[in-house]
């Protein structure tokens, strides 16, 4: 699903133009977005937790030229979902039927 398709489908549930939705949607993640980069995790109550994530030093490879990389410790931005979200997702009979069946 797309953000347009989200869009669409939160404008036909509330009734909502989609111009105004589209316009908070994008408020909403241009919020995540500096709350993050100003190193604020977010959490959503039901839903889940969008958080900073810490990567250690490490060394890597260039394997095109067979040197080693020093890769510094970064952040990188990461969701965490609820446990109420995660049951959702066990417990959904739609995602059980389009799972492969071995």
């Amino acid at each position: 699903m797309t953000k347009a398709e989200v869009i669409t489908k939160i404008s036909e549930k509330t009734g909502i133009q989609k111009d105004d939705v589209t316009q908070t949607v994008e408020a909403f993640f241009k919020v995540v977005k500096e709350s993050m980069a100003d190193g604020e995790n977010i959490y959503v109550r039901g839903f889940g937790s969008f958080i900073n994530k810490k990567r250690a030093k490490k060394i890597a490879r260039n394997i095109s030229k067979n040197t080693a990389i020093v890769i510094d410790e970064h952040y990188i931005p990461a969701f965490k979902p609820s446990k109420v979200f995660i049951e959702k997702i066990k417990t959904s009979k739609k995602i059980k039927e389009l799972a492969p069946q071995d």
